[in-house]
């Protein structure tokens, strides 16, 4: 059984490499010409900065979230910029589904759900914080810009960075195919499946944990589950949701208040799960997504 998994996670693993690879090219193009102008927009957007950050989210570029941490940190964006940015932001998982080519409207409709939860929650949270204090502004805190840095997309030369990534991320698929296959395997398919798929809370509730992990393992595996099958829409949702790649990380080793950090958490994990629970009522009762 090890062997098979094994063998068939390499093979369909080969076959993504080309398609990995390409894709990395392209985004670490995009991100040495536009990462420093996005956080340069965010700065200067006000009040429309979470519509901005939704978007920039949107882009899968590890250097985002992190970016997004450190000023709102020295408050130079406001907390609902920050959601909006964490919320959106796709890490690993739009490479994987290029690579996998899955169908075009799939991939929109994912990036869409994201990038609206995203604005929408961005805008709420800024307009309630408005309405609680007013016109008073929190003072910047300067002290704090320092690049925290955990991820160097953006370093040495394009071509160089997207292999270096390709590999790390091949290796990352390869190792949760070959768990996947074992799971299956020992469990059985239809087992986990009526774990997950049959349980509409259960299901985006145990994915929203999963997407708190600060690693692009995390989205690698929840939209690795989803083309597989074994995984609902809204479950990977509420997963990918909750996901900011190092962002949490980077935010509370930046961000001094503790307390207002774990609130973060926790309203980022519940938007992600009631977004996913949505879903899953809406395939169930609409049959849409």
């Amino acid at each position: 059984m090890f062997t098979e998994a094994v063998a068939d996670a390499l093979l369909d693993g080969i076959k993504l490499l080309p398609f990995l690879f390409l894709t990395y090219v392209v985004m670490e193009y995009m991100e040495h010409k536009t990462s420093q102008k996005a956080g340069i927009m965010l700065q200067k957007a006000g009040k429309w900065g979470p519509v901005l950050g939704g978007i920039i989210g949107m882009v899968p570029q590890c250097g985002f979230s992190a970016a997004a941490s450190n000023l709102y940190a020295g408050r130079v964006i406001t907390l609902g910029t920050l959601f909006s940015v964490f919320l959106s932001t796709s890490d690993e998982m739009l490479p994987v589904l290029i690579s996998e080519q899955a169908p075009l409207p799939m991939i929109a409709k994912i990036l869409g759900v994201k990038v609206v939860t995203g604005v929408l929650a961005g805008l709420m949270i800024d307009l309630w914080i408005r309405k609680r204090k007013g016109k008073e502004e929190e003072k910047l805190r300067i002290e704090h810009l320092c690049d925290h840095q955990h991820c160097h997309c953006g370093e040495g030369k394009i071509i160089l960075s997207a292999f270096r990534h390709t590999l790390q991320i091949f290796t990352f698929i390869l190792l949760i195919s070959i768990i996947l296959n074992l799971l299956i395997g020992l469990a059985g398919e239809a087992r986990i499946e009526n774990l997950l798929l049959a349980k509409p809370v259960l299901g985006p509730a145990l994915a929203g944990l999963v997407g708190l992990i600060p690693n692009c393992a995390s989205s690698i595996l929840l939209t690795q589950l989803y083309l597989e099958g074994v995984l609902g829409a809204g479950s990977m949702i509420a997963g990918l949701l909750s996901g900011t790649g190092v962002g949490l990380l980077v935010l509370f080793r930046v961000n001094e208040d503790l307390k207002e950090n774990m609130k973060i958490t926790l309203t980022l994990y519940g938007l992600g799960v009631a977004a996913g629970v949505l879903i899953e009522f809406f395939i169930i009762n609409c049959n849409i997504f």
